[in-house]
């Protein structure tokens, strides 16, 4: 995406809840949450799981476009409308909700980055040398203003910057979400997926369709993801959670050895 084609976003906070912060060196209680809750979810099912749906994505022709930006402009009740460009694109807002468990990593200040910091985006020349894990507020809103082919994984990389959080963006994914019939759908949308086209298909309807950010948990760890210092706190929560099992294992069986003589010296001779 060209500078000339970069999205224009505009921050709604839908909450008030306070962030909070941890230094990188006192993280290994955040890392070990994560890591616990991460390999858990291979070993049993998640209750509240969403169910996937596949939505209907029709090759519209431009006069179809133009017709569907209409209606769309028709239904909603604030400025946020969508507009037909020369070039036969279209610009438009779309909303996406922070649903994001774990903190995330910024560079380390003396405060944690206020709303108009991240309109402002990152300093020039600023590099990342200490870490620090900020939580953002629990479902925040934005409202990001994007193109037509504005792809998922450009929006989830300028939310990232605007935020100034240096995590990797393939640490997240961008899902979209609908209400039918009293059910929650949930689909994670593809890297090429352009979310304006969708928001146009649906109509402007949240409970049809609305956008989510959370983190990418897809089956297998992406170590690739994590910095140096996040892969060696892993190793050593590793390690600890592999002594604490052989513990365990240790104490059952030397607990079941200890009643299997108890057993022994009650039965009597003969």
């Amino acid at each position: 995406m060209g500078e000339a084609e970069a999205p224009s976003f505009e921050m709604t906070w839908s909450s008030t809840t306070s962030s909070g912060y941890c230094s990188q060196e006192d993280s290994d209680s955040e890392l070990e949450q994560y890591f616990t809750a991460r390999t858990s979810l291979a070993r049993r099912p998640r209750r509240d799981q969403d169910e996937p749906v596949e939505w209907e994505t029709p090759d519209l022709s431009q006069a179809e476009i133009e017709q569907k930006i209409k209606e769309y402009n028709a239904q909603i009740n604030s400025n946020l409308f969508m507009s037909l460009n020369k070039d036969g694109s279209y610009t438009g807002f779309i909303k996406v909700q922070l649903k994001l468990v774990r903190p995330v990593s910024v560079p380390s200040s003396k405060k944690p980055p206020s709303l108009q910091d991240a309109r402002r985006g990152p300093g020039r020349g600023t590099s990342v040398r200490r870490r620090t894990s900020f939580y953002l507020p629990k479902d925040a809103v934005k409202h990001l203003h994007v193109l037509s082919r504005t792809r998922a994984r450009e929006v989830i990389e300028a939310l990232l910057r605007k935020f100034l959080v240096v995590d990797d963006p393939r640490k997240f994914a961008l899902f979209e979400r609908a209400e039918r019939h009293g059910q929650v759908y949930l689909r994670k949308l593809l890297d090429d997926e352009q979310p304006l086209r969708l928001r146009l298909l649906a109509g402007p309807s949240d409970k049809a369709l609305s956008f989510v950010l959370k983190e990418n948990d897809s089956g297998e760890v992406n170590w690739d993801a994590f910095s140096m210092p996040e892969l060696h706190n892993f190793l050593r929560i590793l390690q600890r959670e592999e002594e604490e099992h052989l513990r365990q294992i240790l104490q059952k069986y030397s607990y079941c050895r200890q009643k299997i003589q108890e057993a022994l010296h009650a039965c009597p001779l003969g």
